[in-house]
């Protein structure tokens, strides 16, 4: 089916529904690299005002990548709910961009919605969106998951403690691990980006921080970041997994770039929660996205990269995931350009994240040959605040020295905790009240009153 739109006495004709989300899609490097995007702002207007015509339904029935060949595709038609969808099934794009944002629609409607709706009635909707719409909408939706804290409580916000290390020193990350605890991070997890794939040193890493965790009864889990056969083959030994980790995409032929599918995110699903080591809930899958991924994989068969990333969540969703992050400015500047496009995109992912029902995070990053500083970060980390982000990351001074990108530091999490009043996980801010690293409304206390447990941290690691 085809579309099209008059704009004074030039008419803009569209061949498909891929192509005019495409084209109403706002200016990113990574839609001009492949070749789909508007040519100049009147035809990207034209196409917004044609994509809000669109009826939600014509996404049942217009397919942007074949039913047939994608299992991503197959995943989402077969999950949809139409009980759910009923509710919002008379409305076109446009109209359904006003129904977000109207005074009347609660966090009570958009979870009555969610299993209606699909990525790309939700990529579409966004499409239409300014950046504080994104935010407004995405605020009223939290996405609360549970495994040893509560993660996305309204008032909320947690951070994932990132202490990478270029040759996975245990005493290096255990140094930074600790430092960023004393600073109140950790509660969305502790993660390690391994410099390794080698199960055994893995495995080492994941005891160090379990140990860690069972000596001082940290209310937190803890993650690895290997592919998920590793950590399959890691829970078969023994080893003691909380979160199971994986980058995800959009599309079959992505994912499979990636070395995984749906069955084997299903194994590998089935195996954590056989290790039952969650004490408030059972949300166990971690996951990280970001736009581009499809495009560099050559799988995005002509789909903007945005509308490939939302159909990402929809593969985390049939997962219930404890976390999702989108690692928004990591891939580079061939996607996201400068620090406007990396705003853009990642209020985008976090607002299509939570539509879906998803529990989203956002890595605020980017990386040294991008047009974006630190400034950039800031105004997105607060911008994400507002809009009710699940959890950032907190990285020694903001500068990853395994990874070699620039994101947020625990210096940042308490600036945006301090501006906007949010909290940590309600477990966690009970241990930091008991382990005297701050006091019963979060604020940290002084380095001589977390003395007891930073000798005791260094008695542990064999520090003199």
């Amino acid at each position: 089916m085809s579309y099209t739109e008059t704009i004074g006495s030039r008419t803009y004709r569209f061949a498909d529904l891929k192509t005019l989300m495409a084209k109403a899609s706002p200016q990113r490097s990574g839609d001009q690299l492949a070749g789909v995007t508007a040519a100049s702002e009147e035809e990207r207007v034209a196409a917004k005002m044609a994509l809000a015509q669109v009826p939600l339904r014509t996404f049942l029935n217009e397919a942007l990548i074949p039913y047939e060949s994608d299992e991503v595709t197959r995943l989402v038609i077969d999950d949809h709910s139409p009980q759910a969808f009923a509710e919002i099934s008379h409305l076109t794009v446009g109209d359904f961009r006003n129904w977000l944002l109207s005074s009347t629609t609660d966090a009570d409607a958009l979870t009555r919605i969610t299993a209606g709706l699909t990525p790309e009635m939700v990529a579409a909707v966004s499409k239409l969106m300014r950046n504080q719409d994104l935010i407004a909408a995405a605020r009223k939706r939290p996405v609360i998951t549970r495994f040893r804290n509560t993660i996305g409580l309204p008032g909320h916000m947690s951070v994932r403690l990132q202490p990478n290390h270029p040759t996975d020193d245990v005493k290096g990350i255990a140094a930074s691990m600790l430092d960023g605890l004393m600073y109140g991070c950790g509660d969305a997890m502790i993660g390690i980006n391994p410099a390794s794939d080698n199960l055994a040193a893995i495995t080492k890493l994941l005891l160090m921080i379990d140990d860690f965790r069972q000596r001082y009864q940290v209310p937190t889990q803890s993650c690895v970041l290997t592919h998920v056969t590793n950590t399959i083959a890691a829970i078969e030994k023994g080893a003691p997994v909380d979160l199971v980790f994986q980058s995800i995409a959009g599309t079959e032929k992505a994912n499979s770039g990636f070395g995984i599918s749906l069955a084997l995110l299903q194994e590998a699903y089935e195996a954590g929660l056989s290790l039952n080591r969650g004490t408030v809930g059972n949300n166990l899958m971690y996951f990280e996205t970001g736009q581009g991924s499809a495009l560099s994989a050559d799988a995005h068969f002509g789909v903007d990269q945005q509308t490939c990333e939302v159909r990402a969540y929809a593969v985390a969703r049939k997962f219930n995931p404890f976390l999702v992050n989108t690692v928004v400015g990591f891939i580079g500047p061939e996607y996201l350009y400068d620090g406007k496009q990396i705003t853009r995109a990642g209020l985008e992912d976090h607002f299509c994240g939570k539509l879906l029902g998803v529990p989203m995070g956002c890595d605020i990053c980017y990386t040294n040959h991008a047009e974006a500083d630190q400034d950039d970060m800031d105004n997105l980390l607060t911008l994400l605040g507002v809009a009710g982000i699940n959890f950032i990351m907190g990285i020694p001074g903001a500068d990853d020295v395994m990874l070699n990108y620039q994101s947020t530091s625990f210096h940042d999490a308490l600036y945006v905790r301090d501006v906007l009043g949010l909290r940590r996980a309600p477990e966690f801010e009970e241990w930091l009240e008991s382990m005297q690293i701050t006091d019963a409304r979060g604020t940290l206390l002084s380095a001589s009153s977390q003395q007891p447990l930073l000798q005791g941290a260094n008695d542990w690691m064999g520090i003199a």
